[in-house]
């Protein structure tokens, strides 16, 4: 049955699963996920307000902070309102913004990344003029043009989106509005979408990151092999291993939820693998972190030490 009027009212969106056994434990394990990530997140935001982090990685890593806690909330907070309400409408406005938010969030996780990893090379590489290179003005742009440029590169695709009024069914196979899951049940013509969301989507939104990301490790790898002490080289890896970790897992999820064919039998699994992304990382990222980097930990000891003494 074709749904085809010049204005969708709403869209239901079907969730993590349709097993209503399944939705209590659902429900908990994103709150608990929810619950972590918000509170693992803002104190990687504490830790970053210590004066001895006022450095560019950890000013990037406010930035990603921030990026996780707006993407958990935006995407998670409708799993468990269709929980608690039992609601699973969503309007066709409210629809295309989650999508933007969404898009646009997870974009300049990505770029934050790339962005980290660079002030790794140069900290690495090019040590003697990393605070020329990395001062406050190159980190500050830095930042900025990652934000600029997420909240812009994913405009095109959601317009055209929104211009389409026939849709095959009105239910949404996923727990969150995507233009995958969208493109999948729309009747209009989806080639000028598709052009876009390879051209502007995984191009510049995955692929190039990706590729900058690659670039400067493959930098990063042969200098720390020049190091000739092997503590030296074990301290240059560390600096960056926290970053290299969060990086593997994203991409891994990331390229397993594009890249696989879309069949019937891989949907299931792809919402997986977007939960990961959307969920998972967000709540691993403060932990790596924090269990990986002595500075964070330290900065955290003294944040708890300052309470005390103001309590």
């Amino acid at each position: 049955m074709y749904i085809n009027q010049t204005f969708i009212d709403y869209f239901i969106i079907k969730g993590i699963s349709d097993d209503p056994s399944l939705q209590l434990p659902i429900f908990l394990v994103v709150l608990v996920i929810y619950l972590i990530t918000l509170c693992g997140n803002l104190t990687i935001l504490i830790a970053c307000q210590d004066s001895q982090l006022h450095k560019p990685m950890y000013f990037f890593l406010g930035n990603l902070s921030v990026v996780d806690i707006m993407c958990t909330t935006v995407t998670l907070h409708k799993i468990l309102m269709n929980f608690i309400t039992g609601n699973k409408v969503v309007s066709f406005v409210a629809c295309m913004a989650q999508m933007y938010m969404f898009g646009s969030l997870q974009c300049a996780e990505l770029v934050i990344l790339t962005a980290m990893s660079y002030d790794r090379y140069v900290a690495i590489c090019k040590p003697l003029h990393y605070h020329i290179i990395m001062n406050l003005r190159t980190y500050v742009l830095l930042a900025a043009f990652c934000w600029l440029f997420a909240f812009l590169e994913v405009l095109p695709p959601v317009g055209v989106v929104c211009s389409y009024s026939c849709y095959r069914t009105i239910e949404v196979n996923h727990f969150v509005c995507d233009i995958v899951p969208l493109m999948q049940i729309s009747c209009n013509d989806t080639g000028l979408l598709e052009i876009l969301f390879l051209a502007e989507g995984l191009g510049p939104m995955i692929v190039t990151p990706f590729l900058l990301t690659c670039v400067s490790y493959v930098f990063i790898i042969v200098a720390i092999l020049k190091i000739p002490s092997s503590t030296g080289r074990q301290k240059a890896f560390y600096t960056c291993s926290s970053h290299l970790t969060v990086v593997t897992l994203l991409y891994t999820t990331l390229f397993s939820q594009y890249l696989t064919p879309n069949l019937s039998s891989t949907l299931d699994a792809k919402k997986m693998f977007a939960l990961f992304n959307t969920a998972g990382v967000p709540m691993l990222n403060p932990l790596i972190y924090s269990l990986k980097n002595k500075e964070v930990k330290a900065a955290l000891r003294r944040s708890k030490v300052k309470i005390k003494m103001d309590l």
